[in-house]
């Protein structure tokens, strides 16, 4: 769907809470919660100008797909997402290539030395890759539905 990021999304009670309770939504991006293990700074994160757009939603939700902005609009700041935990890390999925399905998938094969940082640096011992797409995915709009 987004051709220049790869996206990636782990979230905690805690940052499920907050964003039940506040309803913030985002385009797209590498968003990750906090890890018990404080990483090491090897693999920078994107500067603020390279964040995913993210905004308060409306209390009120008619259409799941809708962008759902509350007028005015309260948009959310990069500083803000951090101090829930959250890290971003615009990749260059341009350059390099994955599997359509993997799992599990051993990010030890890859040729992005980004995601190989990111991963070391912050301890991952496990991943898998999914394209989320109607092409690729069997059950797309049932499972897409869970996460609307």
């Amino acid at each position: 769907m987004f051709k220049s990021t790869i996206c990636r999304h782990t979230v905690t009670r805690h940052l499920k809470q907050y964003a039940v309770t506040n309803r913030i939504r985002t385009m797209s991006g590498v968003l990750t919660s906090p890890t018990a293990i404080k990483p090491k700074l090897g693999a920078k994160e994107s500067p603020d100008s390279e964040w995913p757009e993210a905004w308060l939603m409306t209390d009120i939700v008619e259409d799941k797909k809708a962008e759902n902005r509350m007028i005015p609009n309260v948009p959310v700041e990069a500083a803000e997402l951090r101090e829930l935990g959250l890290s971003y890390w615009k990749m260059d999925a341009e350059n390099y290539t994955y599997p359509i399905q993997s799992v599990p998938w051993n990010p030890n094969d890859s040729m992005d030395p980004k995601l190989i940082q990111i991963r070391n640096d912050r301890g991952y011992s496990y991943a898998d890759i999914i394209t989320i797409h109607p092409d690729h995915l069997p059950g797309y709009e049932e499972k897409n539905s869970r996460f609307l």
